[in-house]
């Protein structure tokens, strides 16, 4: 009987599970999605290719959405059944891969509320969430993680790596209603979190006393001139320059056609700078002042920051200087299970990519060392030919 209980209640909890959206990019996928008309008129429109990429698992399975023009503007959306996520987790799932080795480009998705125009679909679109990796240069190499509250988009406080090989990466992000969060790559925690303590969408407990200012008899200076020091006679009577003493005018110098020759000028040696006197700690200092803080008139308490009760679009809109990121397995949902159980096809195209470029390596090894042996024979036979006209 408690089996049958158990049964049940996993039976219950399945079918309460909802995915709103899903895409493996197989045939048909452009019906389901809007490309974007805004950057055509100036010409930076990127267009997007469909591809599994140089290594792969399937051909056809491992297919995805394809960034194929460098320099360019990619912005594309698809639309799902509106929800709220009110009292559930909410988790956005996707692989990226940067296999065109990216040195400046985003690779992160948006969740988008109802009302954004995917014909002009852009950067200023109202979005829910980004989150993703963004690559640029040795300086951003990072995950970000945006959350848009009350029109304004707070980015997470904490650090959050990114992959930037060329190779399939999954990234995984779980809102939970007791607002908090984690952030998964390759189904392994890469950050988690409170929101209320990682993002500032809350107004602080505390601030400055505005009634509250620095005494004007406060001496915050820790340390003062000595003012024993006294600067040495003769001190500013050493100048900065002298003539080089190993100058010699020229022999062809005349003085009624050249003028009295001088002779260049040299850092002088002895030259010790501006004079300062000696710095000493200050009997009088009080120490940095700190300005006393109140309670926060315009603080307020949430608990529903995770909660977005308009979810309506998917989208990437995204530059890249160096395009050919493919992305695949997209997945909204509140289930750990469902978008674990897409995630298993990621796992095999990155077994698959991982097979194939070794296979691949194994094969240009082989051509190399046979390249190696080849001309390491032709050696050995030139030099016994030479051997054999010694002896004739």
């Amino acid at each position: 009987m408690k089996s049958v209980l158990i049964f049940v209640i996993c039976l219950a909890a399945l079918s309460a599970a909802t995915t709103y959206f899903e895409e493996k990019f197989h045939p048909g996928w452009e019906s389901r999605w809007v490309k974007s008309h805004n950057k055509e008129k100036e010409g930076t429109q990127g267009e997007w290719g469909w591809s599994a990429g140089k290594f792969y698992n399937d051909a056809d399975e491992d297919k995805g959405l394809q960034t194929t023009q460098d320099a360019r503007f990619y912005q594309i959306s698809a639309a799902f059944p509106e929800f709220s996520n009110e009292g559930k987790d909410l988790i956005v799932q996707y692989s990226v891969k940067h296999e065109q080795n990216i040195d400046c480009g985003g690779g992160y998705i948006k969740i988008h509320p109802a009302g954004i125009d995917q014909e002009d679909y852009n950067g200023d679109s109202a979005y829910n969430i980004m989150f993703g990796p963004d690559i640029c240069g040795s300086s951003t190499r990072k995950t970000h993680l945006i959350l848009s509250n009350k029109g304004t988009n707070h980015l997470v406080k904490k650090e959050i790596r990114a992959e930037t090989d060329t190779n399939t990466h999954l990234y995984t992000l779980i809102l939970h209603p007791d607002n908090t969060y984690e952030v998964l790559i390759d189904g392994k925690e890469a950050q988690k979190g409170n929101l209320k303590e990682d993002f500032d969408i809350l107004p602080p407990k505390e601030i400055p006393d505005p009634a509250a200012s620095k005494p004007s008899d406060w001496v915050d200076e820790k340390m003062i001139d000595d003012p024993e020091d006294k600067k040495p006679e003769g001190w500013d009577d050493i100048p900065r320059e002298i003539a080089d003493p190993e100058a010699k005018k020229p022999d062809d110098w005349d003085d009624d056609l050249d003028g009295s020759w001088e002779a260049p000028q040299i850092p002088n040696p002895d030259y010790k700078g501006e004079w300062s006197a000696r710095k000493i700690d200050n009997p009088a200092y009080k120490g940095e002042w700190i300005h006393p803080k109140i309670a926060n008139p315009d603080y307020y308490e949430d608990d529903n920051l995770y909660r977005y009760n308009s979810n309506k679009f998917v989208g990437f809109e995204l530059w890249q200087v160096k395009a050919g990121t493919i992305f695949d397995n997209i997945i909204v949902t509140d289930s750990k299970a469902e978008a674990d159980a897409l995630a298993k096809l990621t796992t095999a195209t990155q077994a698959g990519e991982k097979a194939a470029e070794e296979k691949e390596n194994a094969a240009k090894r082989a051509e190399e060392e046979a390249k190696q042996a080849e001309t390491a024979s032709k050696e050995h036979d030139d030099e016994h030919e030479g051997h054999s006209h010694d002896e004739l």
